[in-house]
């Protein structure tokens, strides 16, 4: 008498469970993620550096581009070991066009302009917090822009300008990784 959903019997399945549960699978090497939104002018850095990194970086790293941000970016870095992340970033301290390399323990949460708002900060404390399967190494590579903000607003040359700059150092980042991990 079958007792299973699909109409087959216990007895007869091949099936087997295992009481560990589902293996986990391998983590991956390495993942280059650039954020923005083509749409918003200097905001597009990130996606662009993206963009011209899918051929430069085939087999050495797997490249990402996103207008996605906060808690939700986690689920793209889980169950990488290396990251690096490319920006926009306007601080208005420097020039646009300045690339900045930070260091994510230097990252402090900034006043949002809503409760339900969380950036890269609160999403590397909660990866923290709860140990999550998040890269031991990661890297943050921000360009200072003038307007990430102007719907379909044009780049600042400046910005646009230092894209091949960007391309290199994170290309120089990646070939950093050993491979013999």
């Amino acid at each position: 008498m079958p007792c299973c959903p699909n109409g087959s019997s216990s007895s007869n399945s091949s099936k087997t469970t295992s009481l560990a549960g589902p293996a986990r699978p391998a983590r991956k090497k390495t993942v280059v993620i650039g954020l923005g939104n083509d749409l918003l002018g200097d905001d597009a850095v990130g996606v662009l550096v993206a963009r011209s990194l899918q051929e430069r970086l085939r087999g050495k790293a797997d490249v990402i581009e996103t207008a996605i941000h906060g808690i939700a970016l986690l689920d793209l870095f889980i169950g990488y070991q290396h990251a690096v992340l490319v920006d926009a970033i306007q601080t208005g301290k420097y020039p646009p066009g300045k690339v900045l390399e930070i260091d994510p323990d230097d990252l402090r949460p900034v006043q949002a302009p809503s409760p339900h708002y969380a950036g890269l900060p609160e999403m590397l404390a909660l990866a923290r917090q709860y140990d999550l399967d998040f890269p031991k190494d990661f890297r943050i590579f921000a360009i200072e822009v003038a307007d990430p903000y102007t719907i379909g607003g044009q780049m600042t040359p400046a910005v646009l300008a230092v894209i091949p700059e960007v391309c290199d150092r994170v290309c120089q980042a990646v070939a950093a990784i050993p491979w013999s991990e």
